[in-house]
């Protein structure tokens, strides 16, 4: 991809909005843009990661699998997240594997050369502080969550916030982002279409 189409990704990304046009030059050097086909990996369990990686388009799952081999999704990340950056800030391997749910792009960037040249900036480390609180804070909800919500609380939840994800997730995956499985979400969709709490429609389920 030519620079300034670099350039221009990176002005429209929040982490690197206070970056005048010299240093948004110099980073432009350090980085490069992936394209990435529908179900390809981003990166894998126990890999080490060089990069800082965003999401540019496209949506990423990032799941792990447990002692029987089941894949446990831990969230799904859309334009403009910062994926796995706290191992790649502490250099250790990635705890989780990343697929892409959609044809997507995802913008890298050497962080070596980023720790070197960028990370006096108080606004970039500010913002990387902010997007690793910001994932503490969906994983606390995530488990508040997944004790004090019943199965239907759970589904309407998701449709209520997840409008696009639920466009772009198969059954089994919104189900293990729930924490049930595919028979439990199906038969909780019915009882709250009966109630007519949800509405079934042509690219998915409306909340009504």
């Amino acid at each position: 991809m030519k620079q300034t189409s670099i350039i221009s990704i990176l002005k429209e990304l929040y982490l690197f909005s206070s970056m005048d046009n010299d240093e948004l030059e110099r980073l432009t050097e350090i980085s490069s843009v992936h394209n990435y086909k529908k179900d390809e990996h981003v990166f894998m369990q126990g890999e080490l990661g060089h990069h800082l990686l965003i999401v540019v388009e496209g949506i990423v799952s990032v799941f792990k699998h447990d002692n029987k081999g089941n894949e446990i999704i831990i969230s799904f990340f859309k334009p403009f997240s910062l994926l796995a950056e706290a191992a790649v800030l502490k250099g250790v391997p990635f705890p989780s594997t990343a697929v892409c749910k959609s044809d997507g792009v995802i913008l890298k960037i050497e962080f070596k050369k980023f720790k070197e040249l960028f990370m006096h900036d108080p606004h970039i480390s500010f913002e990387i502080i902010q997007s690793l609180l910001d994932k503490i804070q969906l994983l606390q909800q995530n488990i508040h969550f997944t004790i004090a919500k019943s199965a239907k609380e759970k589904v309407l939840h998701f449709y209520a916030n997840h409008k696009d994800l639920s466009l772009e997730l198969k059954k089994y995956e919104i189900a293990s982002l729930l924490g049930m499985n595919a028979e439990t979400l199906s038969r909780n969709t019915k009882k709250l279409i009966k109630e007519g709490k949800l509405l079934k429609v042509d690219n998915g389920y409306k909340l009504l």
